[in-house]
């Protein structure tokens, strides 16, 4: 699992003592880090050829798991395959499919049917106006972003409550408890989502099948690039200045990574996290200003 890496905007005058630092800290934590117990498992990662999807799977692969990654893009797939295969040196089987359809949710059990973590993610709605979006848009919407993860832990369940382990995450977003009007369709999705797996999740837990959320904001991915040039659009602004301008809505005033993202959803899968359900966990760089 990944952890150790110098935040972006780290403090750069005194580089070798910054340095020094860095490299003291790798080995601390490579010295001390747990075992996450996750050795010789298996993981569906849904829509996993970039970004949060792929960063998560290779996290898992570093702890030792067989991942099954997907995608609908066989070229992108394969690479993001091969790249974990060899950072990590464990089997990773891609399996080319489009999550939003019965055929594609079929083909990804089929390949995995034994799974004992699943991660559900997938891209989420383009933002917009609450008056352009109609009947269509809002169905699209549930299909990708809320039927299509509960299709995939209903088939998956049985076994993991039978074999008495299961680790099923669902990365959201943080419009989940933080609506915003141009993320309408985000919020409604995935919000229909996290209620009915907290719905479930209190049944499950007693046979150590956990179901918890990851509610991510401002992490430095494709997705990211895409709303940053938007932004730039809409501002009449530099790609640049737009990215200086969203990094400063977080309270951290930096993106998160993929990487730091990618080691709490491992290790809500560990052994370790098994009394961890039905939580929606904010990555967001402390910018959620609620209490609960």
């Amino acid at each position: 699992m990944i952890f150790a890496q110098a935040p972006p905007g780290a403090p750069q005058g005194h580089a070798p003592a910054a340095g020094r630092l860095l490299r003291s800290s790798v080995r601390t934590h490579k010295e001390t880090r747990k075992d996450l117990h996750l050795a010789g498992r298996k993981a569906i990662v849904c829509a996993s050829s970039q970004g949060l999807g792929k960063a998560c799977a290779l996290a898992l692969s570093q702890e030792g798991v067989h991942v099954f990654i997907n995608g609908r893009t066989l070229a992108t797939l394969e690479a993001a395959a091969e790249e974990i295969r060899r950072a990590t040196g464990q089997p990773v089987t891609p399996v080319q499919a489009d999550i939003t359809t019965e055929a594609g949710r079929a083909a990804l059990v089929a390949a995995c049917p034994d799974a004992d973590i699943l991660i559900n993610n997938n891209a989420g709605p383009a933002p917009g106006n609450f008056q352009d979006w109609g009947r269509d848009q809002y169905l699209q919407a549930m299909e990708a972003n809320m039927l299509a993860p509960v299709l995939m832990i209903r088939a998956l369940l049985p076994g993991m409550r039978e074999r008495r382990f299961g680790r099923i995450v669902n990365i959201t977003s943080a419009m989940v408890k933080s609506p915003r009007a141009h993320q309408g369709l985000s919020t409604s999705a995935r919000t229909a989502l996290t209620a009915v797996c907290k719905a479930i999740s209190a049944e499950t837990v007693v046979d150590n099948v956990t179901i918890n959320n990851l509610l991510p904001e401002r992490i430095d991915t494709p997705r990211q690039q895409f709303l940053t040039e938007r932004q730039a659009k809409l501002d009449g602004t530099s790609y640049d200045e737009a990215r200086r301008k969203l990094a400063d809505t977080v309270a951290a005033k930096r993106f998160g990574t993929t990487e730091e993202f990618a080691s709490i959803c491992a290790f809500l899968c560990s052994t370790q996290a098994a009394f961890i359900c039905g939580q929606n966990i904010q990555i967001d760089g402390g910018s959620y200003k609620g209490l609960i």
